[in-house]
């Protein structure tokens, strides 16, 4: 079999053999086929695309490429949760908490942020001594303790995908839904939960930019995952304003503390419950309305917020700056932006607001950047209130006051105001089952 043959296959359109993906898959992973070659097959996937059978075959490779974990031995069932991806989305740190407080085993691995995007990684490490590096064997008996373990990615979880994700990222391939959807599952499969509950983001802070592009996504994604088995669903969230108040690390957990500690929460909250429904829904065999009245219990009765602090105890975190919030870090230099106009907020741009928190020292424009766990913006207000000339919209924090002029530059263009109230857009645009 030559690679040269499989990319000419797929040049004409023709579908590629399992035996043929399977070679691509683990002679470019093991560096046996030229980079060139690599991304001339991408670019013809990318151009001619994949039937099912060619996604779920080149997942299914992908996901075995490296470390499989087998969450078998934990007893009872696992979940794990998925965003694609947006700007405040620190729904992991509320929404295991919950569905943990239910019986559910949550054994997750998270990512660390890029460019406007945030990672729950990160977040976790603003918390003094949180070990988000555990070995399988620590990995597994916290989950077994306390039901619930975040750590970073393992660098043996799907190799494969590391090295395409690298290359597509270089060869402008990053857009095949294929491509997309196949990078994803492979981690979660080779994760080893028994249920995934993936949360699609669609605008303008999202990579898919619409809900009929997210929904296309969540259909090939939940196709994945049933054929390889899976208890699948997905929802479908907006992510055209950022979720929540809060944008950067230590703000971002102190949010998610509030709101696990009974407060209202208005987006972030309502995403936080319709998530962790489907997620009960999937592990117990229930209705996602019965999931939903179940995790806002755990929430309204304190059930999530105490196994919270177990969980950030158990990976050797200071409660104290979860039990007194102003122990959290917090940026040195802050400055405060007003509105120039009176008006209402017609829209928020989430991804330049999350590339002004990248500023700010929040994020990282490349991966060996170092982070700022207290920088970050707090949204004084959002789409839809009602402002004058002089109130505030938000504020900015950080560790280097020579960074507040430029991003508070950046941000007066991320907010739009009106003269009428806007439209009122759905949070959730949708579920695929």
């Amino acid at each position: 079999m030559r690679i040269y043959d499989i990319i000419a296959h797929k040049r004409d359109g023709l579908a590629l053999s399992d035996e043929e993906i399977a070679f691509f898959v683990r002679r470019y992973t093991d560096g046996a086929i030229e980079e060139y070659q690599a991304a001339a097959l991408l670019m013809a996937i990318y151009l001619r695309g994949m039937t099912d059978r060619e996604m779920f075959c080149l997942t299914r490779e992908m996901a075995r490429s490296g470390e499989m974990l087998d969450l078998s031995g934990l007893g009872g069932v696992t979940v794990d949760k998925h965003s694609t991806g947006g700007v405040g989305d620190k729904t992991t740190l509320i929404v295991a908490p919950i569905v943990a407080s239910l019986g559910l085993k949550v054994a997750k691995m998270s990512g660390r942020g890029l460019g406007h995007t945030g990672g729950t990684v990160d977040k976790l490490e603003s918390i003094d001594g949180f070990r988000v590096t555990l070995s399988p064997e620590e990995f597994i008996k916290t989950v077994r303790k306390t039901g619930l373990c975040v750590v970073g990615q393992s660098g043996n979880l799907a190799p494969a995908d590391k090295k395409f994700y690298a290359l597509r990222d270089a060869t402008a391939t990053v857009g095949s839904l294929p491509l997309i959807a196949s990078s994803i599952m492979s981690k979660k499969l080779a994760a080893g939960s028994q249920c995934i509950v993936l949360d699609v983001k669609c605008g303008c802070g999202a990579f898919m930019k619409t809900p009929e592009q997210a929904r296309e996504l969540a259909k090939k994604m939940v196709a994945i995952g049933r054929h390889e088995g899976r208890r699948m669903a997905a929802v479908i969230t907006d992510m055209d304003a950022p979720l929540g108040r809060c944008v950067g690390n230590s703000l971002e957990i102190a949010e998610a503390v509030r709101i696990l500690q009974g407060q209202d929460g208005g987006d972030l909250r309502e995403v936080c419950l319709t998530l962790s429904a489907y997620m009960l829904s999937l592990g117990l065999a229930i209705t996602p309305e019965q999931g939903y009245a179940m995790a806002k219990k755990a929430l309204d009765e304190g059930n999530a917020y105490r196994k919270f602090l177990e969980f950030i105890a158990a990976q050797g975190g200071d409660i104290r700056q979860i039990e007194d919030l102003s122990l959290l870090p917090k940026g040195r230099y802050s400055r405060r932006i007003l509105a120039k106009d009176e008006g209402y907020i017609t829209a928020m741009n989430a991804e330049k607001i999350g590339a002004c928190a990248v500023l700010l020292g929040a994020g990282r424009e490349k991966k060996s950047d170092a982070i700022d766990y207290g920088a970050g913006i707090y949204l004084h207000k959002k789409i839809g209130d009602f402002v004058k000339a002089g109130d505030v919209l938000a504020e900015l924090f950080t560790s280097e006051e020579c960074k507040l002029e430029s991003a508070e530059k950046e941000f007066f263009p991320t907010v739009d105001i009106g003269g009428t109230p806007p439209e009122k857009k759905p949070l959730i645009h949708g579920t695929v089952m």
